[in-house]
């Protein structure tokens, strides 16, 4: 035979060369969607291809013909995933057929086109919207109904009275939270309450703090000092004061509370204690005149009160001593009973007796100038030794007490009513002025000679006389006064 010699070919090569001379003998017809002009065929001595795409969301189908050439580049025959698939056939019109991308491909577009971006943009904005609407109406519906309550609750705090379950009133009330707690006050939350449910009425007092209004709270009286926001520190010191544990004493004016108010314009501080209709000393000296046993009365219940205050109470919640700097008739006042209350404590000092320090508060005033003690107008206390505080209170103890005395009647005969040193000094007195008259002139109000023909009055003189030494450590101290005064009341059986 002619091949016996050739070597045999692989069969791959020869069934290509056979479909080839095929091919070339009759061609391959194939189905071609852009051959309009033959009926929509093709031949060629390739293959028949078809194709489907993924074009702008859409599948879009290809049906031609490929040439030999084509096919050998091994490149239209192979598909992309997701994105094309391509298949190649060669017998006559074996790609009149349909292919298909698949499901995932065709229902994720890589690209949009305007309509569905717009809805793809526009619907979470409108949601977005729709839920900022829903949560601002629902704030200020909110808000409003706080409003409404807020407004009612000012405007008949009577209806918000009943703290107490046992329906009692306001003093026994304060009594029951500061003896069977920490003794320092009623809580925060309680104070809080009561301020914001006070009705001022009319003002009975005004100072360089600020006003003293009276108010109503659940149909009974309270004192409300309203402090200005430039006065912060002043209002802060003196409700921290008041609340100090184990301050309460019955001649120690009443805290109750102590609450900023926001009135939407300014911020008002308010600080609430007991009301005492007969006002200050200073002005139930003026307009009244006591007996001999109104003056004990007097004098006893203010030296009671000072002494608590002076007084340091050793234990676990123990009290600090503490130093008034500011004792004045105006400064205490009267009762319904004619005893008197301590007040205004926003100069006060306390006295840490474990470490041995003086807490003396960042307040840039000072005392009353007619009440100072000499070492206070010469600068000559010492400000690290809180005994000197103590002493610097007793000087003002014996002014006071000079003031009561000289209201009192005996006989028929009675004073007017004079501030101390009103005949040595001006009426409004600086710190020279008071400095020339009791440091260097060592001058003191004048104790008449009348009082020495009654005991009351003249041991009245003669604490007074003690407590107006310059040296302050040759003072009386508040518990040695009340001793005495206590003596007196029992020797002369005086119905306090």
């Amino acid at each position: 035979m002619l091949t016996s010699g050739l070597p045999p070919l692989p069969r791959a090569t020869l069934l290509l060369l056979l479909l080839g001379a095929a091919t070339l003998c009759t061609g391959l017809k194939c189905v071609c969607l852009m051959c309009e002009s033959t009926n929509y065929t093709c031949q060629t001595e390739g293959a028949c291809w078809t194709s489907v795409m993924l074009t702008n969301g859409r599948e879009e189908v290809i049906k031609s013909c490929i040439s030999l050439l084509e096919l050998k580049a091994q490149v239209y025959c192979h598909s992309s995933n997701n994105i094309t698939r391509t298949e190649c056939c060669h017998s006559d019109f074996c790609n009149n057929r349909t292919l298909r991308l698949p499901a995932a491909a065709s229902s994720s577009p890589s690209h949009f086109g305007h309509v569905e971006l717009w809805v793809m943009v526009t619907i979470p904005i409108c949601v977005l919207a729709i839920a900022i609407m829903l949560t601002v109406y629902t704030c200020q519906r909110r808000y409003g109904a706080y409003k409404r309550t807020r407004r009612q609750c000012i405007e008949e705090p009577l209806t918000e009275c009943n703290l107490d379950p046992d329906g009692k009133c306001l003093k026994d009330l304060i009594y029951d939270m500061s003896t069977s707690g920490s003794g320092s006050g009623l809580p925060l939350l309680v104070q809080r309450t009561i301020a914001r449910t006070v009705i001022i009425q009319e003002v009975v007092g005004k100072g360089r703090f600020g006003e003293v209004w009276r108010g109503k709270w659940c149909g009974e009286d309270v004192a409300v000092k309203i402090f200005s926001s430039r006065d912060e520190r002043s209002w802060f010191r003196e409700a921290e004061i008041y609340q100090t544990v184990m301050l309460r004493h019955e001649n120690i004016l009443g805290f109750i509370a102590a609450d900023n108010k926001d009135n939407g314009t300014w911020t008002q501080l308010w600080l609430v204690s007991e009301y005492h209709d007969q006002g200050s000393l200073y002005d139930f000296l003026n307009r009244s005149t006591v007996t001999i046993g109104g003056m004990m009365k007097l004098a006893l219940s203010v030296v009671s009160g000072l002494a608590h205050l002076h007084m340091e109470i050793v234990g676990t919640r123990g009290k600090p001593a503490i130093a008034h700097r500011d004792l004045k008739s105006k400064n205490i006042l009267v009762k319904k009973n004619e005893t008197c209350a301590i007040a205004d404590l926003g100069l006060a000092v306390k006295h840490d007796s474990i470490t041995n320090t003086i807490d003396i508060p960042q307040n840039p005033r000072v005392g009353t100038k007619r009440y100072m003690a000499p070492e206070l107008l010469d600068d000559s206390i010492s400000m690290q030794h809180f005994e000197s505080f103590k002493c610097a209170d007793i000087y003002s103890l014996g002014l006071v007490y000079w003031e009561i005395a000289r209201r009192c009647s005996v006989g028929g005969v009675v004073d007017e009513y004079q501030l101390p040193y009103y005949d040595m000094v001006p009426s409004d007195p600086s710190l020279e002025d008071m400095r020339k008259v009791v440091c260097d002139q060592k001058l003191r109000p004048n104790i008449p000679n009348q009082w020495q023909s009654f005991e009351a009055l003249r041991v009245m003189g003669r604490i007074m006389r003690e407590c107006w030494y310059a040296n302050g450590k040759a003072r009386l101290t508040a518990l040695r006064i009340k001793k005495t005064l206590s003596q007196l009341c029992v020797e002369e059986d005086f119905k306090l």
